[in-house]
């Protein structure tokens, strides 16, 4: 990693920022709504941010049932990628699960996402299946990719 982050819990203060992370990460994205509902009414929910020089450049999120943790979102503001960050950012989130008692970690990938399923599958995510039509904006496909945490 080439610039000094720091990680936290995201809290209902951040929304905003995230939501800057979110629209310029996906074409899809989450509403202010959603990530206040998330933060104040979804117990599984546990997201974090990465901060760097006070601002937030990137977020993840992850629901933790039983013991299982399903990632719901991972993202770095586009000017920030290409630094390890995303790595940075996933290998957080697997070691909070890991400290949740998670036993496994699953997410969604657009098929046509490359470099995340290369960055996954460094981390050891494996195919699991495909999701048909899986993202609202062009109807892609999902990958679902799966990692033993322990």
């Amino acid at each position: 990693m080439g610039i000094n982050v720091q990680f936290r819990p995201m809290t209902i203060h951040d929304i905003d920022e995230v939501v800057q992370v979110e629209r310029a990460s996906f074409t899809s994205p989450w509403s202010r709504e959603s990530f206040y509902n998330e933060l104040m009414y979804n117990r599984y929910a546990k997201y974090i941010v990465m901060v760097y020089n006070g601002r937030i450049i990137g977020y993840g999120g992850m629901w933790l049932v039983i013991d299982e943790a399903h990632v719901t979102n991972v993202a770095v503001l586009p000017q920030f990628r290409g630094q390890k960050l995303g790595e940075a950012l996933m290998r957080r989130l697997m070691d909070m699960a890991r400290q949740h008692g998670a036993a496994m970690m699953t997410l969604e990938v657009r098929v046509s996402n490359h470099v995340a399923q290369s960055l996954y599958r460094k981390l050891g995510f494996r195919n699991g299946g495909i999701r048909k039509r899986y993202y609202p904006d062009n109807f892609e496909d999902a990958l679902v990719m799966w990692v033993k945490l322990r």
